[in-house]
């Protein structure tokens, strides 16, 4: 299989269907769940695909050493190449990690406008994202104005932003919004809920722009590659 095809045959494609063509330039979305039930995964197989695409990607990671998220996209393109017997496979990995750039940050010392400041500099030294990932947010330690503020740098820089963090639960109140992302709620576009089931987790979307989504959808984790399964 060429890179084209590993492109159009990609489970993020029926991602982003799901939520009207994925995350568009200018909005902010959110993966939650409690701790460990892939997170990291779904964020880096949309990193990976917008890579493949030859958009440029920066992750910043705020509760993992960047070596620990190298062998994240590691460990996730090689699943994916060995699964579709990726031609050149080594050469198209080379070619990814130069349009990546990995940032690991204290969320205790840098803040939203820091980041924007990062990514401003970036941009100016020739490396203008065309996505930013932002993973392991304590969204405890987050204000309304943040977010507003990364809104706002989505829109000026014309870029998604894809968050993820850990939450306890889904409030009480069926498939509603984490109680912690309330204060946020209507600046996120989309919120995406991962929950374990006995063979494979759910994703459920619990927010899609200005619409609560409450029903079950056909999107999945495999438990045992937590790469999102195909159709």
């Amino acid at each position: 299989m060429v890179k084209q095809d590993l492109i159009d045959r990609s489970p993020v494609r029926y991602f982003e269907k799901v939520l009207g063509g994925g995350l568009k330039a200018g909005e902010i979305g959110v993966i939650t769940s409690k701790k460990g039930l892939g997170k990291t995964s779904v964020l880096v197989q949309i990193g990976l695909d917008m890579l493949l695409q030859g958009k440029k990607v920066i992750h910043v990671s705020f509760n993992q050493h960047s070596d620990y998220v190298i062998s994240w996209y590691e460990d996730i393109f090689n699943e994916m190449a060995k699964k579709k017997n990726l031609d050149k496979a080594e050469e198209v990995k080379d070619e990814l990690i130069r349009n990546r750039i990995l940032l690991n940050f204290s969320q205790d010392v840098v803040t939203s406008q820091a980041i924007g400041r990062t990514l401003k500099a970036l941009s100016e030294g020739g490396s203008k994202a065309d996505a930013l990932i932002i993973d392991g947010f304590d969204f405890s330690k987050a204000s309304v104005e943040d977010f507003k503020a990364m809104k706002d740098l989505a829109k000026e820089m014309n870029i998604g932003i894809w968050y993820s963090g850990n939450v306890d639960g889904l409030s009480d109140a069926k498939n509603a919004v984490p109680s912690v992302l309330l204060p946020f709620k209507d600046v996120l576009d989309v919120v995406i809920f991962l929950e374990p089931k006995p063979d494979f987790i759910q994703l459920k979307v619990l927010k899609d722009r200005d619409v609560s989504v409450h029903n079950d959808i056909d999107l999945k984790l495999d438990t045992k590659t937590l790469l999102i399964a195909e159709k």
